[in-house]
């Protein structure tokens, strides 16, 4: 009886749970929704700016990609640009984008840069950028 108990217990110890998505071990809950990992500003001499943004994301053909990002007035949620992304990028993760011309009203110091999927829309990781600063966490601001 004992070794009955101590075996049951063994194997309740040694068992790995199986769950769905094991078999995508590549797969990261996370990627569902559109990160943004990197942004270089260029303050231009005409007084607008140039953004090239790095984002991440697991994307999965046209079903299920990265498909913009945006800059962000955060004290209104007024969008101030927005670069479309046309295709998927499955083979070229992160990448970078670029948009120049951006507009910041007179007064805005600080910018959101968001990203969008397709499917889950807005929700991943942002970069908040001090335009007043030649760099910051996520982000640099030449001049």
């Amino acid at each position: 009886m004992k070794r009955s108990v101590l075996l049951v217990l063994f194997l309740a110890l040694v068992a790995v749970p199986v769950s769905a998505s094991d078999h995508d071990l590549d797969h990261d809950p996370s990627l569902e929704f559109a990160q943004v990992t990197w942004v270089d500003v260029t303050a231009r001499a005409d007084g607008t700016y140039a953004f090239a943004v790095t984002v991440r994301h697991d994307d999965a053909g046209w079903d299920h990609y990265a498909d913009a990002w945006e800059v962000v007035d955060p004290r209104t949620d007024a969008v101030l640009a927005t670069r479309e992304l046309l295709h998927p990028h499955e083979t070229e993760q992160p990448f970078t984008r670029s948009l120049d011309g951006v507009v910041v009203p007179e007064g805005v110091t600080v910018v959101l840069v968001r990203a969008r999927c397709n499917v889950h829309g807005f929700g991943g990781r942002t970069v908040t950028i001090d335009l007043s600063e030649p760099e910051g966490e996520g982000y640099t601001v030449g001049r």
